[in-house]
């Protein structure tokens, strides 16, 4: 019995939980993620002169730098939530270039479960920041009327976040294996590269919108408490 989870057939069931292609690429992704990570790290205090300690300690400067602007303040828990988000999909779209690799941001369920945890990161973020009761107070203003539309708006944007991330990733995957199909691989090469571009971008678009979220939540409360 086939079973499709958002469109991604379940391959076998661990008990009651499904795997599917999604979730084996992310997983491989996470893994290869931790794996250069603990490199760069290791780097960084063996030979912190060389090449892979400078490129980790730019890019932990670039995060530092998105969060301190789009999120309005200098937070570790949220430089390392981005950094994560940012590397993951980054990443996502890197493994996608592989022949019959299916990237997970190709898939409605990985872009989904990637805006829920920014949903839930905007008010974790605000209440450690201003406190629950402060934090919350700004759903009933300026009318505890308009609670609903609050509510609506932080649904919506997480609708779209995950929408807007799975419809860019999947049509630059459709092209590209459209292009091979027809005239083989050699011709598709600047279109994967388009394509990776592409998916660089939208892990770049997305932790934007991510940090501007969460730094929205920490300033509702301050705004709050002035």
């Amino acid at each position: 019995m086939r079973i499709n989870i958002f469109t991604d057939e379940a391959l076998l069931w661990l008990g009651p939980f499904p795997l599917t292609p999604t979730m084996i690429t992310s997983t491989v992704v996470s893994v290869l993620l931790v794996a250069a990570g603990w490199l760069v790290a290791r780097a960084v205090v063996k030979r912190p002169d060389g090449r892979a300690a400078a490129a980790g300690r730019s890019a932990v400067r670039f995060i530092q730098d998105l969060v301190q602007v789009t999120a309005g303040r200098r937070s570790e828990a949220v430089e390392v939530f981005a950094g994560t988000l940012m590397l993951f999909i980054a990443g996502s779209a890197l493994l996608g270039q592989l022949p019959s690799v299916h990237p997970p941001t190709a898939t409605l369920g990985a872009t989904a479960a990637l805006a829920a945890l920014v949903f839930l990161a905007v008010p974790v973020a605000g209440i450690r920041a201003r406190g629950l009761r402060l934090y919350l107070s700004h759903y009933l203003k300026p009318n505890p009327v308009l609670f609903p539309l609050h509510m609506i708006t932080e649904l919506s944007r997480t609708v779209a976040l995950a929408l807007r991330l799975f419809g860019n990733m999947l049509s630059g995957q459709i092209v590209v294996a459209v292009i091979v199909s027809l005239v083989g691989l050699v011709v598709p090469i600047p279109l994967m590269a388009l394509d990776l571009l592409i998916g660089f971008l939208q892990a770049y678009i997305f932790t934007i919108l991510a940090c501007a979220y969460i730094g929205a939540g920490i300033q509702v409360g301050e705004t709050g408490r002035t």
